[in-house]
């Protein structure tokens, strides 16, 4: 006869709970884990995704991700004459917050280089990649929009002809991708008073330039939007990505670029360092930080629980002793009971996880590993924490059983 599996019988409502209860805090440790995994996993997809050997970023800057970065759209047409440079993209990346069915709405944009890059590489779950250089746009399922809806950003209105699934930037947002030229006209979008007001500034400033005063054609060629002006330049990249030529040494070819004043470069890995290193690290601290506050406080609160239940079962325990039960049969009460509780606790955490975690805001990735670290976990804790009502059943004497 099994003592722990009759006195869970004989305490089957209270020992349920205790698991429920047991079951849900073991939940959130797993559910840190997986959160830990899932932060490292929204860090690093972009960069692993888009497949980039080098970026070329602003001179002293950490990348478009972790800062701004500005590199002028000539610096492609550079790098392509560098030896061991097979392509070089051009690459804008930046977040807007908008209202979209009566509420905000905020989302991280990617501009394509069209025609080189028409987001086939995108893992699409609807619709189709970019198919015209403006006008057109690929969403993440979690901005919330329909195949085919209508979009207006700034000045213009895009059409959704794709649907993406877990493409979300390193704040968790989801991603939406135009090519570039739509990319920064939606990022330098101005409203039409404040283009107004801009030429109005300019005339002023002309009326005090003996040039513009002796050639009044110049000052009606001010009139003209910014990006038409002959001595403003075009808008801005984030930085170019470059895929080396089979062959060639992405470091030898990173070497020469780094080289020059107006830029930096970076490897693919340096890039996913970067931002493991500054975006994300604060966060994977306090997420490892909370993960074992959270073991611990598991340990005690079984700890406790198995303590209590070796209380109600004292003048049990001195039965026992008096009609001379070995104390491995009262160890084995005990232990098994804690092992029984953990086992139970762990796989309604993993039950319910499974059901939970996709609705969380943030990704949630809970790996095999992970699950095999958790179970390993709750034995050590069970084991440990079943030493406290071990050592209050050894305190029992025999006589305390004819005490009532």
């Amino acid at each position: 006869m099994n003592l722990a599996a009759k006195d869970i019988r004989h305490n089957l409502g209270r020992f349920i709970l205790t698991v429920f209860g047991i079951g849900m805090l073991l939940m959130v440790v797993m559910g840190m884990a997986g959160i830990y995994r899932g932060l490292i996993e929204d860090a690093t997809l972009l960069v692993e995704r888009i497949g980039a050997d080098l970026w070329v970023v602003q001179r002293d800057t950490r990348g478009p991700f972790a800062e701004i970065s500005r590199v002028p759209r000539s610096l492609v047409y550079r790098l392509l004459a560098v030896p061991g440079v097979q392509s070089a993209r051009e690459f804008v990346f930046h977040t807007i917050q908008r209202e979209h069915r009566g509420k905000p709405l905020r989302m991280s944009i990617l501009g394509l280089s069209w025609p080189l890059d028409k987001g086939e590489w995108l893992p699409l779950i609807a619709g189709r990649p970019l198919g015209q250089n403006h006008y057109e746009m690929v969403a993440d399922k979690t901005l919330g929009f329909r195949l085919n809806e209508r979009i207006k950003l700034g000045k213009d209105t895009f059409t959704v002809v794709g649907i993406t699934s877990g493409m979300v930037s390193t704040n968790g947002e989801g991603m939406a991708f135009l090519t570039v030229l739509d990319a920064q006209a939606v990022q330098f979008d101005m409203p039409g008073e404040a283009i107004r007001l801009q030429r109005a500034a300019r005339e002023r400033r002309s009326e005090k330039d003996d040039v513009f005063l002796s050639q009044p054609l110049l000052v009606e060629r001010l009139a003209r939007p910014a990006a038409e002006l002959p001595a403003i330049t075009s808008p801005d990249l984030s930085a170019v990505v470059i895929r080396v030529a089979p062959g060639a040494d992405p470091a030898a070819v990173a070497a020469t670029i780094s080289t020059w004043a107006d830029v930096s470069v970076f490897t693919r890995t340096a890039q996913e360092e970067l931002l493991l290193q500054g975006m994300v690290d604060k966060a994977r601290r306090q997420l490892g930080m909370f993960r074992v506050l959270l073991t611990v406080i598991a340990a005690i609160i079984m700890a406790l629980i198995l303590y209590t239940l070796t209380l109600d079962k004292l003048h049990s325990i001195a039965l026992l002793k008096l009609i001379g039960a070995p104390n491995w049969t009262i160890l084995g009460l005990i232990l098994q009971q804690a092992i029984a509780l953990g086992a139970a606790g762990y796989g309604i955490a993993r039950l319910v996880g499974e059901k939970l975690f996709p609705y969380f805001p943030r990704r949630v990735i809970v790996t095999n590993e992970d699950l095999l670290q958790l179970a390993v976990i709750v034995v050590v804790i069970s084991v440990l924490s079943s030493l406290l009502g071990i050592w209050r059943a050894m305190r029992v004497q025999p006589n305390e059983a004819l005490m009532g």
